[in-house]
Parts: C-alpha cells; structure tokens; sequence
C-alpha cells in the first residue's frame, strides 16, 4: 500500500513511511512533531479507507490517501475515474428523485386506495408527558392523481380533533406513504 501525500500545491505518492517524511522534510514551511511518523504508520496499517489529515501548524493539515498507485499519474487516473463513477451515483439519484415526483404528479381522476403511517403524539395521562406512537391510516378517495390524495389524506389528519397537531405526518415521497389507482 503507497501513499499519496499532498501540502497545498506539493504532492508525492511515497512507498513508506519514512519516505513521506523524507517528503514533509523537504517543504520548508512544514515544522513535524516527534510523533508524526508513527501516527502516518498508524493510519497506513489500519484498516481505516478516509483520508487522514496531519497537523501541521495552526490551520494547516497534510492529507495523506492510502492507493494502490505505483505513480502520481496512475493516482490521478484512478481518482478521476473514483469521482466520476461518484457523480453518475449522484444524477441517478436524481433521476430516481425527479421519477418520483413524476409518478406523484402523474394524473388519473378516479379513486386511490392511500396508506401512511405516521407518529402520532399521545399523553401518558399517568405522567402527563408525551410518546410519538406510529399510527397506521388507509383510505380510500377520489382524487385527481397520488399527491392530490396524499395532500387531502394529511388535511382530513391535522383538521381532526384525535391527532395532536404536534403528530408528524410522513413526506409524499417517503417510503411510510404508500398509494395505488384503483380506477374510475
């Protein structure tokens, strides 16, 4: 396992430990205490994937990211590729968001079998304090598509006397809100 070891605009992929201190040596500005070479060789044989930062000085860190990499270039490549396969992750999530909010838009007039669960405040008339109860409610209604009746299901919820406006009512989004068309 190598290390890449970068101090603003200084970098170096060093093969041990001691020659990323022979690295942080190097740069004037770096003033490394009696213990840094066992803290870079702690971090390099644990089992810990993040990046480990090292003080410095008062607001400076060197980063050091454990690679594979035999050189700078190939360690390059591999991040780019990393953090190009992290920004396709991204917009699939976004996509997967934005099909979401379709589906919940998507308009069939007709009725919907609806169920959500939601905390539901109730009193412990023994203490008088308050526990969030998760509180199951299906129906079914006449709506124009699943947000509509998913905004009717949480008005009919916060305008009766039996839910605590304090209850926490589910997003339309959430997994805990469930609906299907049923038909006209």
């Amino acid at each position: 396992m190598n290390l890449y070891v970068r101090y603003f605009n200084h970098e170096h992929l060093a093969k041990s430990v001691d020659e990323a201190i022979d690295f942080l040596q190097s740069i004037e500005e770096i003033k490394l205490e009696s213990n840094a070479a066992n803290r870079i060789n702690t971090f390099l044989n644990s089992s810990n994937l993040y990046p480990f930062r090292l003080k410095v000085s008062f607001s400076n860190y060197v980063l050091f990211l454990k690679t594979e990499a035999e050189t700078i270039e190939q360690f390059k490549i591999e991040e780019a590729a990393r953090k190009e396969e992290k920004g396709n992750h991204a917009s699939s999530i976004a996509e997967k968001k934005k099909s979401i909010i379709e589906a919940l838009n998507e308009e069939h007039v007709g009725w919907w079998e609806v169920a959500l669960t939601f905390k539901r405040v109730l009193t412990i008339p023994e203490t008088g304090k308050c526990k969030y109860i998760d509180t199951p409610f299906r129906v079914r209604l006449k709506a124009i598509s699943a947000l509509d009746a998913y905004n009717r299901v949480i008005d009919h919820l916060k305008n009766r006397p039996d839910v605590d406006p304090r209850s926490q009512l589910p997003s339309a989004k959430s997994d805990k809100f469930v609906y299907q068309f049923v038909g006209e």
